[in-house]
């Protein structure tokens, strides 16, 4: 069948979409960047779901000719909200109500958005409210992991690989029943084939504390013992506080409320449709590889580097705004132009270290931000070198400090790119 799937260049939404090309679907890959998923092969629409078009019945009627099946696993975890009732009410109205009468649609939510009032759970909730008026199906999905990790799973695996300690919200007894996008893929593909709209949850059939699943991870990565450290619910929040404000992604205020409720489902798909794997099962079902270990280890010195070229640019832009041009101004002893010309260059320098810095902190284009920072430290140390070529031998390092700089914002570029 032909299989629209708007999310799918998330995580549980790239699982979907190679289950179904692998039961030999053809799949339609949505998403608002898909030049990715065109390169791995998946028919693609591009779209936004928060866009004005994408709430209007025209654009859905052009996109679901053909179409036999659709999966909603697209979502918000943070936004305004004006984008979170486009995604989750608007768009998701008009696509139900221009689809075929023959075309089951699935909408992917999440359990615990009872237990929460965050705008992810109240926009879930009315996700939910207009399934169940246009004749769709709802399925909540608890704890969802998978070989690889994205979001909250990626944060999973590197508190599970600090050295020495492991913190954990509040005292690390919230209930969780994971369960493996490619069985989560299963039940999904159960549920379309059968075509019964209606309310469905799912989870795994093993029950394990926040803390037991984190001493699982660290034990898969082959990790020795750690100390236990419980965060108390004021810190964990104001930590989420932080993320919210320069763009953390699962550290944020919503992923600490929902980590801390914990996250249980029920399980009411059908008896007879395909049983998930337990959590042991599917952690033991490979081998942790090197990537595994590099990705938990790397995963929050991520903000961390982040922060320190922040504080790089920002105390670069303090001495370029503010510092005396005689302490300066003989380091240039070869300038072909008026000293008032260097003090101005510094002075537009602090300015533009000055819009680097903020960017940095507030997590901004993460991937321009990178590229400007690359060109702003290439072009200082080739001014230094034909200026002040004696720069590259002071004691301290000089100029030659340049050459680390360019390889820390190299590698934050890497890490910043997720999808």
């Amino acid at each position: 069948m032909r299989i629209l799937i708007l999310g799918a260049d998330g995580f549980i939404g790239r699982h979907i979409a190679v289950h179904f090309r692998s039961q030999g679907d053809h799949v339609i890959a949505s998403a608002r960047r898909v030049s990715r998923l065109s390169r791995m092969g998946f028919d693609t629409l591009r779209c936004d779901l928060a866009s004005p078009e994408a709430s209007t019945p025209a654009f859905w009627r052009d996109n679901l000719r053909d179409v036999d099946a659709v999966v909603y696993a697209a979502g918000l975890l943070t936004g305004s909200e004006a984008r979170f009732q486009a995604v989750h009410v608007t768009a998701l109205q008009a696509l139900l109500q221009t689809r075929p009468p023959t075309c089951p649609a699935l909408f992917l939510s999440a359990v615990g958005i009872d237990e929460v009032d965050t705008p992810f759970a109240r926009y879930r909730r009315d996700s939910e409210r207009v399934c169940q008026q246009e004749g769709a199906i709802t399925l909540r999905a608890g704890l969802v992991l998978g070989d690889t990790s994205y979001g909250g799973s990626s944060l999973a695996r590197a508190l599970s690989a600090l050295p020495l300690i492991t913190p954990q919200i509040g005292g690390g007894q919230q209930a969780f029943n994971p369960i493996h996008a490619a069985d989560l893929s299963n039940s999904i593909d159960d549920l379309l084939s059968r075509n019964q709209p209606g309310h469905y949850e799912i989870g795994g059939p093993e029950t394990v504390t926040q803390k037991d699943m984190l001493t699982a991870y660290r034990r898969w990565l082959g990790l020795g013992g750690s100390l236990a450290l419980p965060l108390p619910r004021w810190l964990a929040r104001g930590i989420g506080w932080v993320g919210d404000r320069m763009q953390l992604g699962p550290i944020s205020s919503t992923a600490v409320d929902q980590l801390d409720a914990g996250v249980l489902a029920t399980v009411t798909i059908p008896d007879d449709s395909p049983p998930p794997r337990s959590f042991t099962q599917f952690l033991h079902a490979r081998p942790a590889g090197t990537q595994d270990l590099w990705h938990a280890r790397l995963y929050l010195l991520r903000p961390l580097l982040r922060v320190t070229l922040a504080f790089l640019w920002l105390f670069s832009a303090a001495l370029g705004l503010f510092l005396a041009p005689e302490t300066f101004l003989p380091m240039l002893p070869n300038a072909p132009w008026p000293d008032g010309i260097s003090v101005l260059m510094a002075r537009l320098g602090g300015v533009v270290d000055l819009a680097l810095g903020l960017a940095l902190l507030r997590g901004w284009r993460p991937k321009l931000i990178a590229a400007a920072q690359f060109a702003m430290v290439a072009t200082y140390t080739l001014a230094f070198t034909l200026l002040a070529p004696v720069l590259w031998l002071l004691p301290l390092g000089g100029v030659l400090k340049n050459l680390p700089i360019l390889m820390l914002i190299a590698i934050s570029a890497v890490l910043e790119d997720e999808r």
